[in-house]
């Protein structure tokens, strides 16, 4: 772990992976150190928002580098059933990408539980992985200059859904009617880190 000050109120921990975070952000959610205001992971960082009112900037640092990853990271948080109509764009794409049929890429996609492992690009736009490995396939080559919302994709190892139009070049490969950002909601988010989610298939 690679820690810096970030501002007055934060440390920026840098790690060699995704995993790293994952494992780091799940130990101290389950454990915040004294002051935490916000753990904000990404793809191999971890930022820690703190209160200087209550945490000692030394003390929290010495308690940040004797973290313990936790193992259990990927089995954190509750369970989201998502209900997808497979019928994106880029389906039939995907199932070339991977040599699997369709119908293969569907079971696939709704066959293992994701978990978020950050937020980012915008507001609700979760980074879903453990999938299955099968679905591992590049972005688009060109973005698209409009993606709806709702709309579920693919890109490398993650999974994702769009929570409101956009740009994008994630493989498309279905779309969901669930809202995944509003601001009357507590939290805003449908999908925080650590939530275990599971995609349904919706027929007709």
């Amino acid at each position: 772990m690679r820690l810096m000050r970030c501002g007055d109120t934060g440390y920026l921990a840098e790690f060699s992976d995704l995993d790293a975070v994952r494992r780091v952000y799940a130990a101290l959610a389950r454990n915040p150190p004294a002051g935490t205001v916000d753990l904000v992971p990404a793809a191999r960082t971890l930022l820690v928002r703190f209160d200087p009112a209550v945490a000692d900037p030394a003390r929290l640092a010495e308690v940040l580098r004797a973290t313990e990853p936790d193992g259990a990271a990927a089995a954190a948080g509750g369970l989201v059933r998502i209900p997808v109509r497979y019928d994106g764009a880029d389906l039939a794409d995907v199932a070339t990408h991977t040599g699997l049929s369709v119908r293969e890429v569907v079971d696939a996609h709704t066959g293992v539980e994701w978990t978020v492992a950050f937020g980012g690009f915008a507001p609700g736009f979760a980074y879903l992985v453990d999938g299955d490995p099968r679905l591992e396939v590049p972005r688009r080559p060109e973005s698209r200059t409009r993606v709806p919302a709702g709309a579920v994709g693919l890109a490398g190892s993650f999974s994702g859904i769009y929570p409101r139009a956009s740009p994008g070049g994630w493989q498309l490969i279905g779309r969901t009617e669930l809202t995944l950002w509003d601001v009357e909601r507590d939290p805003p988010a449908l999908l925080t880190p650590g939530t275990r989610v599971r995609f349904v298939e919706r027929r007709g």
